[in-house]
């Protein structure tokens, strides 16, 4: 590849099912010129995330679908290598969302400028990014957890949910989570500090092991699956619980819609409340969430995992193996140098 290209990977086709590296393809490109206010970065680090699913569809959702025959959307923790702002010099590090791609132009106005000292650059993308943001405003808007309450969360290693129970441990609740593999159990009950953790994948009767896991009922439930654990998790909510749906992994990937929960009665008899979450919601607070968790994060009250695999061109396989729930932490790709490790 030239060093005055641009390797970035397109949608070719909407998938069917599960998304594989055949439903994208790498172009080559001549590197673009920032314009005036604008800069261009050479990105470090490509995030992939459950929400990009749902964009790979045309129907109507939150927001608008992937075109095909474009760059991938998706946000990249990248250097500046050029640009036409004041706010920024060549050397500086930012957020921004350029899609995955090595290479791309965004307008200074709309960047987040990072500080290696703070924290990881990759960290932007993860624990100090959007699903470190869902989880804190999720938690602690949606849930409200009290002291003593016992939260439950599902995909509870992953990038949101690991956030998720170690706010709601220094809210000062029994936190139980769902976790898809032994290992996984282990890391968020012993390096998280999670009270107790069921692992899906080896568990008969999701909602017998939750009744052992919470005796008092669930207090708080954040969902980032859906499917049979919520199912199972509705059924043991306690008086009063809050439920926040953040995600429905479990479903993206069918290709006939699923049956809807039919177990709704316990929400009217526990009188329980229900409210699905879109970080977007609190955009003008993001300032605050950041501040926080940054501040956890330095003091160590909040941990976090990366799964870092290498390559633009493996990006479509983390994507796919994300979606089930093969990876470990917040999946990023790595596809150019990282001066600051």
């Amino acid at each position: 590849m030239s060093a005055n290209a641009n390797r970035a990977l397109v949608l070719k086709e909407y998938p069917v099912g599960a998304p594989g590296p055949e439903h994208f393809e790498i172009v080559e490109s001549p590197l673009p010129e920032p314009g005036a206010g604008e800069i261009l970065i050479r990105s470090i680090y490509l995030t992939v995330d459950p929400y990009m699913r749902g964009r790979l569809r045309p129907g109507p959702s939150y927001a608008e679908p992937q075109k095909i025959g474009e760059v991938m959307i998706g946000e990249v923790a990248g250097e500046v290598v050029a640009s036409q702002s004041d706010r920024f010099a060549v050397g500086d590090y930012v957020k921004a969302d350029i899609g995955w791609q090595t290479h791309g132009i965004a307008n200074a106005e709309r960047l987040r400028k990072l500080d290696p000292k703070d924290a990881s650059i990759s960290t932007s993308l993860g624990v100090l990014g959007m699903p470190g943001l869902t989880a804190y405003f999720g938690t602690l808007e949606v849930l409200i957890p009290r002291a003593g309450d016992t939260l439950l969360v599902n995909a509870a290693s992953g990038a949101v949910g690991s956030v998720v129970g170690q706010i709601g441990k220094i809210a000062g609740c029994r936190v139980v989570g769902v976790a898809g593999s032994d290992e996984k159990c282990d890391f968020i009950t012993r390096e998280l500090g999670f009270d107790a953790a069921i692992n899906h994948r080896t568990t008969d009767d999701m909602s017998a092991a939750m009744r052992d896991a919470c005796p008092d009922g669930i207090d708080c439930y954040f969902d980032n699956v859906g499917g049979p654990i919520s199912d199972a998790a509705f059924e043991n909510l306690a008086m009063w619980a809050r439920v926040g749906i953040c995600g429905q992994i479990a479903q993206y990937n069918d290709t006939e819609q699923a049956m809807g929960p039919r177990n709704l009665r316990h929400f009217l008899v526990k009188r329980a409340s229900l409210r699905g979450l879109l970080v977007f919601d609190w955009q003008a607070r993001y300032h605050e969430g950041l501040d926080r968790l940054t501040r956890w994060v330095q003091e160590g009250r909040i941990k976090y995992r990366e799964d870092i695999i290498q390559g633009l061109e493996n990006a479509p396989g983390a994507f796919a193996g994300l979606m089930e729930g093969k990876n470990f932490g917040k999946q990023l790709v790595k596809i150019g140098d990282d001066p600051t490790r």
